[in-house]
């Protein structure tokens, strides 16, 4: 019987993760698109609270994401790697996203979705604050890496794992609750 040969050739990673996000993210653009959320007016109407097309459809995303990851997790499809966070950094990081979505009355999502409907503003003004936005950040990362970003440190853990239950304890009762608020929301004509 012939001896098979070990290579230590570094294994070619696979590309289908990838082309998996291209295709959900075409369908996402789309979606959002056809959903209203890539007009300037629509967005700045959200923050005004006049419009709420735009939490509608995030609330949409969110039902049906968390359905889908945690079926996903419990048929041992996947396994979660949540990335470690603490106060500083959502701190921090809903300070840099409100202001750039104040201020240019996009986030990064729908400025993709403006620029594929062919939306300068999108284009120069949401392209190039991102571009900018990402250099001041790393800028002065090294600054505020300790000082603020670490400040209220929670780690990788998730609520199911702080309550010490099953995922669908928190899952269901989230979903439900924000099927609740997107009835009261066409109830109320928003």
């Amino acid at each position: 019987m012939k001896e098979q040969k070990q290579t230590n050739l570094p294994q070619k990673p696979s590309r289908l993760p990838l082309l998996w996000g291209l295709l959900f993210g075409i369908i996402f653009g789309f979606l959002l698109q056809k959903g209203g959320a890539t007009k300037f007016d629509v967005i700045v109407g959200q923050l005004l609270l006049k419009d709420f097309t735009v939490l509608k459809i995030m609330l949409s995303a969110v039902i049906t994401g968390m359905i889908g990851i945690y079926f996903m997790k419990t048929l041992g499809w996947i396994k979660l790697s949540p990335k470690p966070g603490s106060a500083g950094m959502s701190i921090v990081g809903g300070l840099i996203f409100g202001v750039g979505f104040a201020v240019l009355g996009y986030c990064p999502g729908t400025i993709a979705g403006a620029v594929g409907n062919g939306y300068l503003d999108a284009l120069i003004g949401g392209v190039a604050g991102i571009l900018i936005g990402a250099h001041l950040f790393a800028v002065i990362y090294p600054k505020v890496k300790d000082k603020i970003l670490k400040k209220g440190y929670f780690g990788t853990i998730t609520l199911p794992q702080l309550l010490k239950v099953n995922d669908w304890v928190v899952v269901i009762p989230v979903v439900a609750l924000l099927i609740f608020i997107l009835i009261r929301l066409e109830a109320a004509g928003f």
